[in-house]
């Protein structure tokens, strides 16, 4: 079978491996869909895994299939049942140290063990299961946050994970998000998931937009917006600096993106303002409840797809990924 692997820095390349078998703890899956996500493309670019690694990486882990092959002590699931697979379990790692899901078949091991392995319910295509992970992430970004039903909250960055967040703010009830984005086709997909005001920093005064809508005023005698709470998706090194300089008193930031280099932060600001600042990272019990949320249709994710590629064109669609002034979520299909 054909799978996609890093071999260095922007060396990505498809290659012929031995379709891999189940053992007694396993099973084997057939890959219908697959997103690439932000960490495919940012490990392409490092060569591999920030920690490092021996040998080629394999890529993929935004997947939904159908089991074609069950181990002999598997019990709870069967032969052709539509499933989505947590890949962060440590038996597997998928996509991230294990085996990647840019595959034809992916081995899924200890699955008794692990609750790792979901089916997809009768409701539920492949393509929107797919999306369970990256929704995960977002949702568990919601929960790291405070924002509540009340709450003024501003999302920077508007890639798949910053719409996951908006569309996750929205489902809790909360109905004053603002999004930032710097391409403006993906400030016109967090309106559709449920932001109702987006700004272009490029294109305005951003901190007197925020102002304009959140609230104005100054403390020890600085501008500052009223904004209740701050998650940063982004990754863009000047957000979080801008952010403690304008936030208010008490007001909190969570931090979902990745950032690759130290970020300088005013810790006598942020102190002053006796600020809470949160990070969140992955999802240690949301990926059940997404599949639950999306199973009940209790989210249109039309606008989170952009584009959608056959694994033949999987260099195309990789490319794509990279370009964010014209690309959301890109999924990969296989026949």
């Amino acid at each position: 079978m054909l799978h996609a692997t890093v071999h260095g820095p922007d060396d990505i390349r498809v290659e012929q491996v031995q379709r891999p078998s189940a053992g007694p703890d396993d099973i084997v899956v057939k890959v219908v869909v697959c997103g690439i996500c932000g960490s495919d493309l940012g490990y392409a670019r490092a060569g591999g895994l920030p920690m490092g690694g021996d040998g080629p990486l394999s890529l993929g882990h935004e997947f939904s299939g159908v089991i074609e092959e069950v181990g002999a002590r598997v019990t709870a699931l069967h032969k052709g049942q539509r499933v989505v697979v947590n890949p962060t379990t440590p038996a597997n790692m998928i996509g991230s140290g294990g085996p990647g899901a840019f595959a034809s078949h992916i081995l899924v091991r200890n699955v008794m063990a692990e609750s790792s392995v979901y089916p997809i319910p009768d409701t539920l295509d492949f393509e929107t299961a797919a999306l369970v992970e990256p929704l995960a992430v977002a949702l568990h970004g919601v929960n790291r946050s405070r924002a509540g039903a009340g709450s003024k909250v501003v999302v920077f960055g508007a890639g798949p994970i910053g719409l996951g967040v908006v569309a996750m703010l929205r489902l809790r009830g909360v109905a004053d998000i603002i999004a930032v984005d710097r391409v403006d086709s993906r400030l016109e997909r967090a309106r559709a998931l449920g932001a109702n005001a987006t700004f272009n920093p490029d294109n305005c005064d951003l901190w007197a937009e925020i102002g304009q809508r959140h609230g104005a005023s100054t403390l020890y005698g600085m501008p500052v917006v009223d904004t209740d709470e701050f998650i940063e998706v982004s990754g863009a090194a000047p957000v979080i600096p801008q952010i403690i300089a304008r936030a208010r008193f008490g007001a909190h930031l969570t931090v979902v993106a990745v950032h690759h280099a130290p970020v300088a932060m005013d810790l006598a600001m942020a102190l002053g303002k006796e600020m809470e600042v949160t990070t969140a990272m992955a999802y240690p019990t949301e990926f059940g409840e997404v599949l639950e949320i999306l199973a009940a249709g209790r989210i249109d994710t039309t606008a989170l797809i952009s584009h959608r590629y056959a694994f033949e064109d999987f260099e195309q669609a990789f490319a794509t990924a990279a370009r964010a002034d014209e690309s959301a979520k890109v999924l990969v299909t296989f026949g």
